[in-house]
């Protein structure tokens, strides 16, 4: 099942997360690029996918999320899911593609995950709303 995240956010997550969007912030220039579907820690052990356009099944959006989710070290806790992508993280049709697979892939895992959606300045969870947001890209602090 996927959890949703509520405030106030945990320290760990919080860190987690911020170092998402700073990783996408060094490693993607483009102002235009396209989603890429990450699972597992940022700045560690994580799988990357990286759809076609047309990759609009449903299907193999859940396959493709359980086979990433099979590949990391389950002793890491439940998976943090997020999707990567340019503009303003109101929910576009793209973020709930992908929770709806996460959701059925973990629901059939029976597992835990998180889902957000990250840009090169903030990230979102899209069921809750919940999210941060900084007016250049953050630093990580350890």
């Amino acid at each position: 099942m996927t959890v949703g995240i509520t405030e106030p956010v945990p320290a760990p997550l919080q860190r987690s997360l911020r170092r998402a969007v700073l990783e996408l912030a060094r490693s993607e220039r483009r102002r235009r690029f396209p989603p890429a579907l990450r699972v597992g820690v940022p700045g560690g052990d994580r799988a990357a996918f990286s759809p076609a356009a047309d990759a609009a099944d449903h299907a193999l959006r859940v396959e493709v999320v359980q086979a990433m989710v099979h590949r990391l070290d389950r002793a890491l806790g439940p998976p943090l899911v997020w999707l990567t992508r340019p503009g303003p993280l109101d929910p576009e049709d793209v973020d709930l593609w992908w929770l709806a697979a996460v959701r059925a892939a973990v629901g059939e895992l029976g597992l835990d995950a998180r889902f957000v959606t990250v840009s090169r300045m903030a990230w979102r969870d899209p069921v809750t709303g919940v999210g941060r947001e900084w007016p250049r890209p953050p630093r990580v602090r350890r």
